[in-house]
């Protein structure tokens, strides 16, 4: 967990770094989708659809895969 964490805050600290280094060229996240061909709109637009799609996958996935994991867990061996 300590590694995930630790890993996590360097993404966070080099992103903020890069974040500001970028703001001093005056370059902005709009600039960068414009130069990619979209719009924040379209591309919160796609975030929606995308979550609209995963996640009746993710619970429906869930109804299979907590079950099974529940049973094979109970059913190990008991550790040390």
């Amino acid at each position: 967990m300590l590694r995930f964490l630790s890993t996590v805050l360097k993404i966070g600290l080099v992103s903020l770094i890069t974040g500001a280094v970028l703001a001093e060229f005056d370059v902005s996240a709009a600039d960068l989708l414009a130069g990619a061909g979209l719009t924040p709109e379209e591309l919160a637009g796609y975030a929606v659809r995308t979550w609209q799609w995963a996640l009746p996958n993710i619970i429906l996935g869930s109804m299979i895969v907590l079950p099974v994991w529940l049973v094979i867990y109970l059913f190990r061996p008991p550790r040390g």
